[in-house]
């Protein structure tokens, strides 16, 4: 009878959303931030992860290590390498016990004709496999709330210590200091207040915390947030009938450009990235609401949530005040035709697909997730003063005096080297 009973009541306690995440494009950086020239082979069609065991063991056998570790060394290609030993079928080298070097799933398209360098993949699970990490959805949530409960301070009682005006004065008195400190600054100025600082009432008693504030004590640990299920590429029709492949992965040229003092495009750099198009991958999101009523905050701060339609409202709202701002941004950049890159090749910045992208008054997407999301999608900053904002910038990143921050944006190129995306946005569907 009890189990029974406890069975019936666990749906209340536990609310489960099954969603489908769908992106144009995005990326999620691996613990390596980029690879060196040895650590991939590209093709004219794709670019080979190996298996770093398995290219090892072939190598030794063929009496090539010693030239492989020269390689190393200096960090050179190992096409060379590659097709001096097994010739020009090396794509299909195995090891003795038939374990390919070069298998397809650590692979990705080749999406740019430019030579590629400092090559920054994306992270992969213990079989090699594309996901999006849990912990990085849940990391974007966090600063939604965050962004949200600043932005409505008064209506959730945030302490007057922690409100924006506060936050902006403590900025400015620590300018000096912030480049040194910047990584952990937020937890100081606000996040720790705003997360943390509760009691914890379990089972009618308070559950004894030394310090506080504390991760014990951490609102978010209602909040579980699953990995995606591995990404694997299909192929789906369109109304025409075509074959559209999604969970693409791709190795795509990706430019960071900013503009003049007169709004001109400026090119200034080429990242070449793995990523993934037309992404369709499905997580879930579990809101334990009988641990988040066990929370009380020490100052009287409302809690932000109580639902998982509270925190996609959020997430949806900060979504929503990033793409005003880039339709802004992408208006005022004017085309450059005769822009030039690193190496004085003529390059076309011409933006028209990104201000068709962000033309529509009411943002599609729910968050925005991962690398090149920025400063306003990774910070609270677009709430702090435009001059503030831009003298952290200064501080802590390339400085760019008298313009706005961030003063840079990334756009992703096709193989003809035309700008078609930018990184990041994701809309969670319910399945």
């Amino acid at each position: 009878m009890n189990s029974t009973s406890s069975a019936l009541t666990k749906p209340e306690l536990l609310k489960v959303g099954k969603y489908q995440l769908i992106s144009p494009i995005v990326h999620i950086g691996s613990e390596v931030s980029k690879l060196n020239p040895f650590e991939y082979v590209a093709t004219s069609s794709r670019v080979y992860f190996p298996d770093r065991e398995a290219l090892g063991q072939v190598l030794q056998k063929a009496g090539k290590l010693t030239e492989f570790i020269r390689c190393i060394e200096q960090r050179e290609d190992i096409t060379t390498l590659l097709k001096n030993t097994f010739g020009d079928r090396w794509l299909e080298t195995k090891t003795t016990e038939g374990n390919p070097v070069f298998p397809d799933y650590r692979s990705s398209r080749r999406w740019t004709q430019e030579r590629i360098t400092d090559l920054r993949p994306m992270i992969r699970n213990g079989f090699g496999q594309l996901y999006i990490p849990g912990s990085s959805i849940k990391g974007a949530i966090r600063t939604a709330i965050a962004y949200y409960l600043l932005k409505y301070a008064k209506t959730f009682n945030v302490p007057q210590e922690k409100r924006v005006s506060s936050i902006e004065a403590q900025l400015r008195q620590n300018l000096g200091d912030l480049k040194y400190r910047a990584k952990f600054m937020d937890d100081s100025l606000f996040m720790d207040e705003l997360f943390a600082n509760y009691e914890l009432t379990y089972q009618g008693r308070l559950v004894p915390v030394q310090e506080r504030p504390n991760p014990n004590t951490d609102i978010m640990r209602a909040v579980h947030v699953t990995d995606t299920a591995p990404i694997k590429e299909f192929q789906r029709k369109n109304q025409r009938g075509q074959a559209v492949p999604h969970n693409q992965s791709v190795v795509a040229e990706v430019l960071v450009t900013s503009h003049f003092s007169d709004d001109k495009a400026k090119y200034r750099a080429s990242i070449y990235t793995e990523m993934v198009r037309n992404v369709q991958v499905q997580f879930e999101i579990t809101l334990d609401t009988k641990l988040l009523r066990c929370f009380e905050h020490r100052q009287g701060m409302k809690l932000p949530f109580q639902s998982l339609e509270d925190l996609l409202k959020i997430c949806a709202e900060f979504a929503q005040d990033q793409w005003d701002g880039e339709h802004d941004y992408w208006q005022n950049v004017e085309d450059n035709a005769r822009a030039k890159d690193t190496n004085g090749q003529a390059i076309d910045l011409d933006y028209e697909n990104i201000r068709k992208f962000y033309a529509p008054e009411k943002c599609p997407f729910t968050l925005r997730l991962g690398w090149g999301s920025g400063m306003t999608g990774t910070t609270v900053g677009s709430l702090l003063d435009d001059k503030l904002r831009s003298q952290i910038r200064d501080t802590c990143g390339i400085a760019a005096p008298n313009f706005e921050a961030p003063n840079s944006r990334r756009t992703i190129t096709n193989f003809d080297r035309e700008i078609q995306l930018v990184p990041g946005w994701v809309k969670f569907k319910l399945v």
